[in-house]
């Protein structure tokens, strides 16, 4: 992290365009004990990241990144405890996962400085629903830009006639990639709720309609759903106040009783985030394929025309 590099003594003269150009001290200890300073030259994009138990983040902070948040649920807890079984009996395969660690260190080290232009970025939106549009759209195109670095041995250089800058374009197959893997992000950004919090609530949504239950008190949640009481309390209270919960009191008991006001809005938002991207990728192919189709009637009527003047 950047701030562990300061820490650990980096001076960096100077942040440009997202580039740092500094230096980092480190001490190196040889075989034989023997230790010396060595000035390390650091040059290159920042890339800050970071994990935390929090449920929610510093807003700034948060709308400064891209939110990835774990697969909490049964199937992944299930996967993960059956590869703790595996590597326990000795059945796992340790010089296969060397290799395809290395392989993709080795697809990092082939890698090229090279200039990226989106000649499709004029036409694309995001989502009304996202919070702090500004921000993420940055982040969408940077996206973009990302996977279109990462295809750039299927790409072909071209040169700025003013410049000579060579740069590789993006194409609508990197846009589709990049829409695929940045949905479940913005829809997270587009989410009023804390990504704990709409992780419980999918939950409860789920485990309401296995026990056909209409109504449910705070304690059968916790019993269902096996998660501490002050932590669903706190779970209901947002929920709530966003209007996603209703509770009513009953006369002559102290508990009380929770009804889910939607059990669709999640997939509502994902529906929404879906088709717009979905639908302005089929556009752009649409234009794409209508320009192709001109110009080959067009250079099919000029070729004919220059037959007609040949004849006669």
């Amino acid at each position: 992290k950047l701030e562990n590099m300061l820490r650990l003594g980096a001076q960096p003269t100077l942040i440009l365009n997202g580039q740092l150009l500094g230096k980092l001290t480190v001490v190196i200890k040889n075989t034989k004990g023997e230790t010396r300073t060595v000035t390390l030259k650091v040059e290159g994009p920042v890339c800050v990241a970071g994990c935390t138990t929090q449920e929610s983040l510093y807003e700034d902070n948060a709308n400064r990144s891209f939110l990835i948040y774990i697969d909490e649920s049964p199937e992944q807890d299930e996967q993960i405890m059956n590869y703790q079984r595996a590597e326990a009996a000795g059945l796992i395969d340790r010089m296969e996962q060397y290799k395809i660690i290395e392989q993709f260190q080795n697809m990092q080290r082939v890698l090229q400085p090279v200039a990226i232009r989106n000649p499709y970025a004029p036409q694309l939106i995001i989502p009304k629903e996202v919070f702090k549009p500004r921000r993420t759209n940055a982040h969408y195109l940077a996206f973009i830009e990302a996977v279109t670095f990462y295809h750039q041995y299927q790409r072909e250089k071209k040169a700025d006639e003013e410049t000579g800058e060579e740069y590789i374009e993006t194409t609508l197959e990197d846009i589709k990639e990049a829409n695929g893997l940045i949905k479940g992000i913005l829809i997270r950004k587009s989410d009023e709720l804390s990504g704990a919090c709409r992780n419980y609530f999918e939950g409860l949504k789920q485990w309401i309609q296995s026990e056909k239950k209409e109504r449910f008190s705070a304690t059968q949640a916790m019993r269902g759903m096996r998660i501490k009481e002050t932590t669903i309390r706190r779970y209901h209270r947002q929920l709530v106040s966003m209007g996603l919960l209703r509770y009513e009191k009953v006369k002559g008991e102290k508990t009380h009783h929770y009804y889910v006001n939607s059990y669709e809005d999640y997939q509502t938002l994902q529906k929404k985030i879906d088709s717009i991207l979905d639908q302005k990728l089929e556009e752009l192919k649409q234009k794409e394929e209508n320009a192709t189709i001109r110009h080959s009637n067009a250079t099919g009527k000029s070729a004919g025309r220059s037959r007609r003047k040949s004849a006669s």
